[in-house]
């Protein structure tokens, strides 16, 4: 009874032993797959549109406030204190809502790029989901987030191809410039 029992349990360890050997690991550089997305193409087109946009606002408010400044300038002496007192305000004004502009921009950029990334991103996940899934990966490590800090390469299958394949994205596609 006893020898029955250390072998079951020998042959137990064993399998557990051979099924941890068996577990299959992968790796993926997930910017690399979105760069190579057509969504991602898009939204760099959509956003070099949206911030040309905000940067033609901010020329605007700069070119009224350099018009309102030399005029100020020229006609200085022929102004009376109260009109100077008034034009300078005008002139602090367009400057505060510059600045102000300048800010909610630079947020409102931050924001729509992010809106933009989301949708591209989860595709992607779910892309890599359904490849590590139909694959039978235990875990597949993100290469591009860097917190590994070190993994042999050979020991781990690279998924790119097919979920590049699953997202119909081309060899012949190049990253988008950032």
């Amino acid at each position: 009874m006893k020898k029955t029992i250390k072998l079951t349990l020998a042959v137990v360890l064993m399998m557990s032993a051979t099924s941890l050997f068996a577990q299959k690991f992968g790796r993926i550089n997930s910017e690399e797959i979105i760069a190579g997305m057509p969504e991602t193409k898009e939204m760099q087109t959509n956003m070099q549109a949206y911030v040309k946009n905000l940067q033609d606002e901010m020329e605007a408010l700069q070119v009224e406030y350099n018009n309102k400044l030399q005029e100020f300038q020229k006609n200085y002496e022929t102004y009376s204190e109260a009109v100077r007192d008034m034009k300078s305000k005008d002139l602090e004004s367009i400057a505060a809502r510059t600045r102000e502009f300048e800010q909610v921009a630079r947020e409102d950029i931050q924001k729509k790029q992010y809106e933009l990334l989301a949708p591209i991103h989860e595709k992607a996940k779910a892309a890599i989901d359904k490849i590590a899934a139909l694959g039978g990966y235990l875990a597949v490590f993100d290469t591009a987030a860097g917190s590994l800090a070190y993994f042999d390469a050979a020991a781990l299958t690279d998924i790119a191809p097919e979920v590049k394949k699953e997202l119909g994205i081309t060899e012949t596609a190049t990253p988008a410039a950032n």
